[in-house]
């Protein structure tokens, strides 16, 4: 997520903080946001703490998901 979220703020430094400009950042931060908050809900609800999953998870989930799903 951190790396959508740097997309977004940079496209927006770069059109003048335009967001008409940047609205397809700012989709495929959205998305991502849905999907890691999809991951915490259902490990919350299986019980599997931590709730967001560590950094060589997360590597592990996008690999079965084939990369970025957003």
């Amino acid at each position: 997520m951190p790396s959508e979220s740097d997309a977004s703020t940079r496209c927006l430094d770069e059109n003048n903080y335009d967001r008409e400009r940047c609205s397809t950042y700012f989709l495929r931060y959205k998305n991502c946001r849905r999907f890691w908050n999809s991951i915490v809900m259902q490990r919350r609800k299986n019980g599997v703490k931590p709730f967001m999953p560590t950094a060589a998870e997360r590597d592990e989930i996008l690999r079965a998901v084939g990369n970025m799903p957003y």
